[in-house]
């Protein structure tokens, strides 16, 4: 089970960071991506990490903005997101693949077995 928490209301420039903790494995064992649904848009990934090796991805749309990084003892991976747009508006969602490394799974969500059931974020001009 994956449970997103940390989405809310914030201006332009803007920080939130995002939590998404697992229950019932150990995130050595999965491949935890972050990606975010814009209102009438398609769901698309932003960043994701190795749970074992600690690797990380994260797409040039978002990168320098947005980090994630993961908390072994807490089970958890956060995506810290900075300097927010109004274009970072959508619902964020965690998800896990059991198989393959990041670099063979992030670009492709239906690699991804387990979903989250998101976290809205909302960033005003």
């Amino acid at each position: 089970q994956l449970v997103e928490s940390g989405g809310g209301s914030v201006q332009q420039g803007g920080s939130l960071r995002l939590s998404c903790a697992a229950s019932g494995y150990p995130l050595d064992y999965v491949v935890i991506g972050w990606f975010r649904q814009g209102p009438g848009k398609e769901r698309e990934v932003l960043s994701c990490i190795s749970g074992s090796h600690g690797t990380t991805h994260t797409v040039d749309s978002v990168l320098g903005r947005f980090t994630i990084s993961k908390a072994d003892a807490k089970n958890t991976v956060y995506l810290q997101m900075d300097s927010l747009k109004p274009e970072d508006t959508g619902v964020y969602y965690c998800a896990a693949a059991r198989t393959g490394s990041v670099h063979d799974v992030c670009d492709t969500p239906r690699k991804f077995s387990f979903w989250g059931q998101g976290t809205q974020v909302n960033v005003s001009s």
